[in-house]
């Protein structure tokens, strides 16, 4: 048996294991993910092949949920592609200049950073009338939901909280900071609400003024886009936004959905 042939039964093991033992769909996400984030934390453990891997899982419940972590599309930061946040400001002028409330949703949203950034924006900009807007965070990964709810940030080698919240007239209105730690105020996490939702395996849910789901669609297998996108359009009322990743595209049943606002920074409105 040749090596490459070895290492995808290894491989394979360690996906059966995911599937029976962990809190995650392996099925749903294409292998060159799944790959490159088993891989790195294999070097952490200092595995080295699958099966070694393995060994570690089944007996280290604390190397488990490390794998979660790793596996769970949690890298994120405030602002991420600020050319998309400008974008998004004329279209949160246009949802709150209704008379109605305006419900948006950020999925997946990891530690909480994209949804404090549009509350965030919604305060800092003059047009758009905040108190009419409500957010709802979701993620399958329960701790990245708890950091979530604390709001606490730290800079740190990789990551500049400072520089992320650049594009704010006045950060220190909605983040207070002590050193490198940074923890949002009490008046932006009012705004938002976090709870556990899977994308590809619960239900849709509905009423939705704008929709975020960027940097997902790239993980996911290409059979199982369409039924993401299915729940999405369906969670997001007659006339509301949907916002993808930049590197992301409508699947092309979508496509006679949605019209491009900005075909650039991939932002839809919902026919």
């Amino acid at each position: 048996m040749s090596r490459s042939e070895t290492d995808d039964r290894g491989f394979q093991r360690v996906i059966k294991h995911i599937a029976d033992e962990v809190d995650f769909e392996p099925g749903y996400y294409n292998d060159a993910y799944l790959g490159r984030r088993i891989t790195a934390r294999m070097r952490r453990c200092k595995a080295e092949d699958y099966d070694s891997y393995l060994t570690v899982l089944r007996r280290d419940d604390e190397e488990r949920d490390l794998l979660l972590d790793s596996l769970t599309v949690n890298v994120t930061n405030f602002f991420r592609n600020p050319e998309m946040w400008e974008a998004l400001r004329p279209v949160l002028r246009d949802l709150t200049a209704d008379r109605r409330r305006v419900t948006a949703w950020s999925a997946p949203c990891a530690d909480g950073r994209e949804p404090y950034s549009m509350a965030m924006l919604a305060k800092d900009d003059p047009e758009i009338v905040a108190r009419k807007l409500s957010i709802l965070g979701t993620d399958i990964d329960r701790e990245a939901l708890a950091a979530a709810r604390r709001g606490e940030y730290e800079t740190t080698r990789t990551t500049d909280i400072g520089g992320e919240l650049d594009p704010l007239t006045d950060a220190a209105a909605y983040v207070r900071q002590e050193g490198d730690h940074f923890r949002v105020r009490d008046a932006v996490k009012r705004m938002v609400e976090f709870e556990r939702h899977d994308l590809i395996r619960d239900g849709s849910k509905s009423g939705f003024g704008l929709v975020m789901c960027r940097n997902l669609l790239i993980y996911i297998d290409t059979e199982y886009k369409q039924a993401i996108f299915d729940t999405i359009t369906d969670s997001i009322r007659p006339g509301g936004y949907l916002v993808i990743g930049m590197t992301e595209s409508l699947p092309p049943a979508s496509r006679e959905v949605f019209t491009p606002v900005d075909k650039r920074r991939r932002i839809y409105c919902k026919e």
